[in-house]
């Protein structure tokens, strides 16, 4: 069974596959003359009559809206299951629910906290996950993310991207594409907030079989130098126990404030633009001119 379950998983090929075929399909889609409802399959409709099965563990607005969107343009239909009214949100295990969710559906989209509730619905699924989201990565967000950059700059191949805040569950994804693509991902993150170090040596060993390269940078300055893209998240994630401290919160942000990405930290780049997977909160990780700013993508 090929589940996307994380970026690390595939190889490099399969990794560039996936991204220059879903620049194909967008492009198809948007020449193919008139203007078509959003909702609307496209013409060969490769889903046409399958069912995605989406399974809300956390709450999304983004994610459900994109993968509504897009199997509906590929010619299926979605059905979602939220915590709230499903039995996994009263103590049914992930595996019993993957068994009989798997049994009715084409493929299921799964969006947790824990790594670990995705792994076993995976391992008792009879049909591909993908990863909506847990507290390890978000491989989606990149593919997005990295389709916006080569829209807008060109192709990834020798750019420098700069990753500038927290070292969360975006940030390691990032690194897993570093890892396989010819791109060099600059990371600045604060002493307490970084990437697990046996992520960022297992990347380096992989960049390294590549010609991706993983820097980290001592100054939010020195990750932004010469970047192409300049990257942050919120600095307390959805679900983070952080945010229910008030004591641990105020040190996070303390810690965080110095990256916080404003106008004067963008023109270190290279005209770079920027990249943040939403939400985001103006004032804190990036100051309003910059997200709200042409160099915004």
């Amino acid at each position: 069974m090929k589940h996307f379950l994380d970026i690390s998983d595939l190889s490099a090929t399969d990794f560039s596959t996936l991204l220059e075929a879903a620049h194909a399909r967008k492009q198809a889609r948007l020449s193919s003359g008139t203007p078509r409802p959003t909702a609307a399959p496209d013409d060969d409709a490769p889903l046409r009559d399958m069912l995605l099965a989406m399974i809300f563990d956390k709450p999304s607005t983004r994610t459900r809206l994109s993968f509504d969107v897009a199997m509906r343009q590929l010619g299926g239909q979605t059905l979602i299951l939220n915590r709230g009214d499903a039995q996994f949100g009263r103590g049914e295990t992930f595996a019993d629910t993957a068994q009989v969710v798997s049994r009715l559906s084409d493929v299921i989209m799964f969006r947790t906290g824990a790594h670990r509730n995705l792994t076993e619905l995976a391992q008792h699924s009879s049909v591909p996950v993908i990863n909506g989201l847990t507290d390890s990565s978000h491989p989606c967000q990149i593919v997005a993310d990295l389709m916006t950059f080569e829209e807008r700059k060109g192709k990834l191949g020798g750019q420098r991207l700069a990753w500038i805040g927290d070292g969360n569950n975006v940030a390691v994804s990032f690194v897993h594409a570093a890892a396989l693509l010819d791109f060099e991902l600059a990371l600045a993150c604060p002493p307490d907030y970084q990437l697990p170090t046996t992520i960022i040596e297992t990347a380096k060993k992989s960049a390294k079989k590549g010609r991706g390269k993983i820097t980290l940078c001592p100054t939010p300055a020195d990750a932004a130098q010469g970047a192409a893209a300049i990257i942050t998240d919120c600095w307390v994630s959805m679900g983070d126990d952080d945010g229910d401290d008030p004591a641990r919160k105020a040190k996070r942000l303390a810690a965080l404030a110095p990256y916080q990405i404003t106008p004067a930290l963008m023109a270190q780049g290279d005209d770079a633009i920027f990249l943040h997977c939403l939400p985001a909160y103006r004032g804190q990780e990036v100051a309003a001119e910059v997200i709200d700013g042409a160099a915004s993508a």
